[in-house]
């Protein structure tokens, strides 16, 4: 039997694998993916967190394939084996009870629904008091993520870490991922004056009232002067993190469907996340990444570091 292999030998946690606690050690590349091999079921029972990919991209104003993210970030995963994470210096899985839940079912030939669609599914994680980490899929996606927190939590803290400000105001059912803040904003989901921009590297017509860090800005403040405005601005309240890929310089992010020149490194980033403990995170994601135009898997492999951050975060917040 598998599952009497010593967990040196033992390979497919994803599907065999005898608890949802616990690091995976099987070899980097071989066996079935799911992110950082965690069981892939649907029973939220005894689960704290889940994760979840989001295959959507219809919304992109430049190069497609963010439908692919979730892959692509799984794939990338798998280097993260289950020895301590840095720089958390401990395995995440020793605490937190994390499972992949699979991607989001959804009607390539029916756009209208997809909001729709994701709200729902989402909501069936989210009201049974279980995190979700969402993966993009294009940045519309928060959009309705957004909503499913909410609903919940009521309006939230938005750390938004982006290129762009997605503040460009539509008609309503226009599909489009420039668009998810300015519908938040508009709908009470989150509250500007708690909520916050980093990295910001274009212009919009408005900023609907949230705090905006510029990549400039970002490299002025450094990265404690970065968590310094984000933790004053957010405060207590409940939190939700989007990470749009594209935050990152085109050096370390190419993958992604509108990539922006300045932005700022991985290495920036992640200290920035690292450092973002006291923010009571109830939800986050990672979003556009595009493998189609990556090279060596390095912009899934950053969206794979955010996410093993988040998780990092959680663990030490539950331990």
């Amino acid at each position: 039997m598998l599952n009497s292999l010593p967990r040196s030998r033992q390979t497919d946690d994803a599907v065999f694998g005898k608890t949802i606690y616990g690091g995976s050690h099987e070899p980097v590349y071989g066996g079935v993916l799911s992110f950082m091999r965690r069981r892939l079921t649907r029973n939220l029972d005894g689960v704290d967190v889940a994760v979840w990919g989001i295959p959507f991209d219809a919304a992109v104003s430049n190069r497609p394939g963010a439908r692919f993210g979730p892959q692509g970030v799984r794939r990338a995963s798998a280097i993260l084996e289950g020895d301590p994470q840095y720089p958390f210096r401990a395995d995440p899985f020793e605490r937190l009870a994390v499972i992949d839940y699979g991607d989001c079912g959804l009607d390539f030939g029916r756009h209208d629904e997809t909001p729709w669609q994701i709200e729902a599914q989402a909501s069936e994680v989210v009201d049974a008091g279980v995190t979700l980490l969402s993966i993009g899929g294009d940045h519309y996606v928060t959009w309705p993520l957004l909503r499913a927190h909410a609903k919940r939590y009521g309006p939230l803290a938005l750390v938004q870490f982006d290129a762009h400000q997605d503040t460009w105001l539509d008609e309503e059912k226009r599909i489009d991922h420039g668009s998810f803040v300015a519908r938040a904003v508009a709908e009470g989901l989150i509250v500007p004056e708690r909520s916050i921009q980093v990295g910001i590297r274009t212009h919009a017509p408005d900023s609907c009232g949230l705090e905006i860090l510029h990549g400039e800005d970002v490299a002025e403040l450094g990265v404690v002067g970065v968590v310094e405005r984000i933790t004053a601005r957010v405060g207590d309240a409940s939190t939700y993190l989007t990470f749009d890929i594209d935050c990152l310089d085109p050096a370390f992010a190419p993958g992604t469907g509108t990539p922006v020149a300045g932005g700022l490194s991985s290495r920036e980033a992640l200290m920035i996340l690292r450092r973002l403990g006291s923010l009571d995170i109830i939800g986050a994601d990672v979003v556009e990444v595009a493998p189609a135009y990556d090279h060596a898997d390095v912009t899934s492999i950053a969206g794979a570091a955010v996410l093993q951050h988040y998780l990092g975060l959680l663990a030490e917040k539950k331990g």
